[in-house]
C-alpha cells in the first residue's frame, strides 16, 4: 500500500507545476488587466517578467532540471506577491479586500507548496 501511495504522490509535481505554467501564460494574455495591480513603476514589464518566471519554474519542476533553485525562487516570488500586492490591498480595506485575502492565502499556500517540494527533493539526497 505504501508503494501505491508513493507512486500516486508523484503526480503532485504535475498538479503543482502545470498551474504555474498556466498562471504564467495568463500574465501574457491579461497583461493590460493586471497592470493596475503592479505596485512599482514599469507595470507591463513586471507582468511579463513574472509571467516568464512562473512558466520557467513550472517547466523546471516538471522536467526536474534546476528545480531546486526554481522552486526556492518561486516561493520567494509568491511571498513577494503576498507582501507587495495582497497585504496592502487587505489593509486598504476597500470592497476588494476579500479578493485580496483570497489571493494572499492562495499565494501563501503556493509558496508553501514550493518549499515543501524543495524539502522533498533535498530529503531524498
Amino acid at each position: 500500500m505504501k508503494n501505491i501511495i508513493y507512486n500516486i504522490s508523484k503526480i503532485g509535481k504535475y498538479l503543482y507545476a502545470i498551474p504555474m505554467v498556466i498562471f504564467g501564460l495568463f500574465h501574457f494574455l491579461n497583461a493590460n488587466v493586471m497592470v493596475d495591480m503592479v505596485p512599482i513603476p514599469g507595470g507591463v514589464f513586471w507582468i511579463y517578467l513574472t509571467g516568464t518566471a512562473l512558466i520557467i519554474a513550472g517547466i523546471c519542476i516538471i522536467i526536474q532540471k534546476f528545480d531546486d533553485w526554481s522552486s526556492f525562487l518561486l516561493a520567494v516570488l509568491l511571498f513577494a506577491f503576498v507582501l507587495t500586492m495582497h497585504l496592502p490591498g487587505i489593509l486598504a480595506g476597500r470592497e476588494m479586500a476579500q479578493m485580496y485575502m483570497t489571493n494572499l492565502l492562495k499565494d501563501l499556500a503556493l509558496a508553501g507548496g514550493a518549499l515543501i517540494y524543495l524539502n522533498s527533493k533535498n530529503s531524498n539526497v
